[in-house]
């Protein structure tokens, strides 16, 4: 029998926050302070920066009752950083768990969390440290490899359907074209959540546009003019992330000024650029006056009136799960989400080496062959992710009145 490994839990979160993070926070907490190896659990605040300041609050004694209400509210309850940690920085971090006696690492986070939570592990195993490090996945992008969807994801996904949904009315009402960005780098799951906002056949987004195909501009601009001279009007959703065939992202290649993020990446987010820019090109090429564009940045991560119940469930499940492989069965690894008939899952554990610092894409099935939408079975895959009581819209279905003044005869 395997001896128990006692000592603390660390849980800390990386990267933005989202909707249910909390959920996986809280199921962790909750189910580790069921062991009694575990002699505390803490938070570290602002993720690992907190870590290597040595600044943490014991959950410990925090009560169940006010760490349920912590669970069912958005956004990062003990913060969250997007610092990138290199080898020396996860040395810095295994100093501190080990001058603390953390045995057990939570890190609740997408694909640079892996990341740090596979190389903190490494640091144990040459210092023949007995810890245990898990991965709990997160991320509103949907971009971690091996898991069927990501925590986070559904919610953001049911706010940009919801979007699309009143914009689409708005646009309907007074016609004109409207483009909506979306986050989203690399993957395009978030911005093709657009498409679960129609109803109507005439209904938008008429246009998707995903990192996952290149972007032309020309070819932008056509196909804007084919839909409004259908429709009368256009809905556009487009990634923030969108390049064209050089793999130039659009903001780039159309601004004549771009800011960089931390990480050296262009300022994507917290910015309505790219918006502006396609706005510009419309209004300048298809002489369309009437053009409007939004960037609904961060309101898709944690709005607290929007969330996917089925979201919140799993969330939680797979702060339960860390915690289970953790000190049930003596393991490392990433929690990884499994779908499993129409619809439920299952919680494995991975290997961190499968999801660390890799990043999943749309798969082409999802994709609609002329790349300005998606396809049904990208429907069907999102549809039971987005939870219950999904609104929708009505249209009035009273016939028109005959003209007098001015009839044709």
């Amino acid at each position: 029998m395997t001896t128990k490994l006692a000592g603390k839990v660390v849980v800390a979160m990386g990267g933005g926050p989202t909707a249910v993070i909390n959920q996986s926070l809280v199921g962790a907490v909750l189910e580790a302070r069921k062991f009694p190896e575990v002699e505390h659990v803490y938070g570290a605040l602002h993720g690992v920066t907190g870590i290597i300041n040595e600044e943490f609050v014991d959950l410990t004694q925090e009560t169940t009752h006010n760490l349920e209400r912590v669970a069912g509210t958005p956004s990062s309850a003990i913060g969250s950083t997007r610092d990138k940690p290199d080898a020396a920085y996860c040395q810095e971090i295994f100093r501190v768990l080990k001058a603390h006696d953390a045995r057990y690492f939570f890190y609740i986070g997408g694909n640079d969390s892996s990341d740090t939570v596979r190389i903190v592990n490494e640091e144990a195993e040459k210092a023949d440290y007995e810890f245990r490090a898990i991965h709990i996945p997160k991320t509103i992008d949907n971009d971690l490899m091996v898991n069927d969807h990501c925590p986070g994801y559904p919610s953001a996904a049911r706010f940009v359907a919801s979007a699309f949904i009143g914009t689409n009315m708005d646009n309907r009402a007074i016609p004109g074209v409207y483009i909506g960005v979306v986050m989203g780098r690399h993957a395009g799951f978030l911005t093709a959540a657009a498409a679960l906002g129609r109803k109507y056949p005439d209904d938008g987004p008429h246009l998707i546009y995903l990192p996952e195909r290149p972007f032309s501009v020309d070819g932008f601009l056509a196909d804007v003019k084919r839909v409004y001279e259908k429709y009368g009007r256009c809905v556009v959703a487009v990634s923030e992330g969108v390049m064209d065939k050089e793999g130039v992202p659009i903001a780039v290649r159309l601004a004549s000024e771009t800011e960089v993020d931390a990480h050296g990446n262009v300022q994507l987010s917290g910015t309505t650029a790219l918006g502006d820019l396609l706005a510009a090109q419309v209004k300048g090429n298809l002489k369309i006056t009437r053009v409007r564009a939004d960037t609904l940045g961060y309101l898709q991560r944690s709005f607290i009136g929007c969330v996917s119940d089925v979201d919140q469930r799993e969330a939680r499940e797979v702060g339960e799960k860390a915690a289970q492989f953790a000190l049930w069965h003596n393991r490392d690894g990433s929690v990884t989400i499994h779908r499993t008939g129409f619809y439920s899952v299952d919680y494995r554990l991975s290997p961190l080496e499968e999801v660390a610092a890799k990043t999943k894409l749309m798969p082409d099935e999802f994709i609609a062959p002329s790349g300005t939408d998606v396809t049904e079975a990208f429907i069907l895959y999102l549809r039971p992710l987005l939870g219950s009581g999904m609104p929708a819209p009505s249209r009035v279905r009273a016939p028109k009145v005959e003209k007098i003044l001015y009839r044709r005869d």
